[in-house]
């Protein structure tokens, strides 16, 4: 069974835009999805990222446009500017970690979290909206919730993290499939695609 290592920020819109499509992909190739959250900060650090506000006003433009052309492209809705963007997602990530520690299958749950983001209006820094969406996805939210602040957790984030620089990512979302071939960004699901699926 071949397996796609998917780094990524619960905020990313790329992220969000690209994940049903993965996931389909997945399902129709047999291939198992290891769901990785990361510090896309650190990983922006090491890799010569900027976060948004840093920077130009030309990149800035081009994001605009390039979400418009890909929400439509996806057809995909959602909201450019969403009311709660930026939003820490550590605390969320947290959480998807924690469900991933006692053997919940958590790729639901993520895109629980994007949708919040771009599409519902929700603030996924807030610990009860993180509980109420953990609880729409047939989980405990609050025992989870209580469980992202061990120690443990922030261990296996960091670690994520680490290996996510150590394997080359540089951005949100970022595909490896069978530790070899390197896809970063949604615009790239469909070179994923023919090495999953060949014609």
């Amino acid at each position: 069974m071949p397996t796609i290592e998917y780094f990524f920020s619960l905020v990313s819109p790329w992220t969000f835009i690209g994940d049903p499509i993965l996931r389909d992909i997945a399902i129709r190739s047999g291939a198992k999805i290891e769901y990785v959250p990361v510090n896309l900060g650190r990983v922006f650090d090491a890799s010569g990222g900027l976060p948004l506000a840093k920077r130009s006003d030309q990149r800035k433009a081009l994001r605009m446009q390039e979400l418009k052309r890909w929400r439509a492209y996806r057809g995909i809705e959602f909201n450019l500017e969403p009311a709660y963007f930026p939003a820490s997602d550590k605390q969320a990530a947290a959480l998807v970690i924690a469900a991933q520690q006692v053997g919940h299958d958590v790729g639901e749950l993520c895109y629980a979290f994007m949708r919040a983001v771009w599409a519902e209006e929700k603030n996924i820094a807030e610990p009860d909206t993180i509980i109420d969406i953990t609880n729409a996805c047939g989980m405990d939210g609050t025992a989870l919730l209580e469980h992202a602040s061990d120690d443990t957790v922030k261990t296996k984030w960091d670690a994520n993290t680490d290996r996510a620089i150590a394997a080359g990512v540089m951005g949100s979302p970022f595909y490896i499939i069978d530790g070899d071939q390197c896809y970063w960004g949604q615009d790239r699901l469909e070179f994923v695609e023919r090495q999953l699926i060949p014609s």
